[in-house]
């Protein structure tokens, strides 16, 4: 046997962790098509149930820590997100970041609510139509969590599934016209397509232009 000496690689900057539900099928690939190349990416899951509601979205917190700790613990994590914009409405921002930061060492934790209430103010929205594609007990908590940032959701609409597998099947063309039906009511400033797990990338640019 032969032993061989090497030298180490230090080019690799801080990373991104994200903690995805068992059930999504779409956030991680939207990841790794906005995300540059060069950036150090890991994906790791949360146990989720196969219908959304909100007993099932708060029983995802007893489950947060252990899914943050299986990321590779030599990566310097400069964000961890945990990708449920629902779960983080039943589970409550600070309670999600201090379940992350519990199984992994980052300089930030994000999520997809606290995410849409800093462009909110960035953009200076303050009316949303808002496109979910659960049930209404679901989306009402969202909404409510929403109302307490100041942003308000006049204008709602929803595809009124429960199951998650569905989701991420409802195709381009109804959300396009979900969304352009919602639009065309008025008196708001912007359009949320709710869920990580729906698949909105590619009909983003279509609805802005119409």
């Amino acid at each position: 046997m032969t032993h061989y000496t090497y030298t180490s690689d230090k080019t690799l900057g801080p990373a991104i962790g994200l903690i995805t539900l068992q059930s999504d099928e779409t956030i991680e690939g939207d990841f790794r098509r906005m995300l540059p190349p060069e950036v150090p990416f890991y994906v790791t899951r949360v146990p989720s149930g196969d219908e959304v509601t909100p007993e099932t979205l708060q029983n995802m917190a007893g489950h947060v820590t252990a899914s943050a700790s299986l990321l590779p613990r030599a990566a310097q994590f400069g964000a961890v997100g945990y990708g449920c914009t629902s779960g983080t409405a039943q589970i409550g921002a600070d309670k999600i970041a201090a379940l992350v930061k519990d199984g992994v060492e980052t300089a930030q934790v994000s999520n997809p609510l606290s995410a849409l209430v800093a462009a909110c103010r960035a953009m200076g929205i303050s009316r949303l139509a808002f496109l979910s594609p659960y049930v209404a007990d679901v989306s009402d908590k969202l909404r409510q969590s929403l109302a307490e940032e100041a942003v308000e959701t006049p204008v709602f609409g929803t595809f009124n599934e429960a199951e998650e597998a569905a989701v991420v099947r409802i195709d381009a063309r109804s959300v396009v016209a979900a969304a352009l039906d919602l639009a065309a009511k008025g008196g708001v400033d912007a359009i949320f397509l709710s869920c990580t797990n729906l698949r909105t990338l590619d009909v983003i640019d279509q609805i802005e232009a119409q």
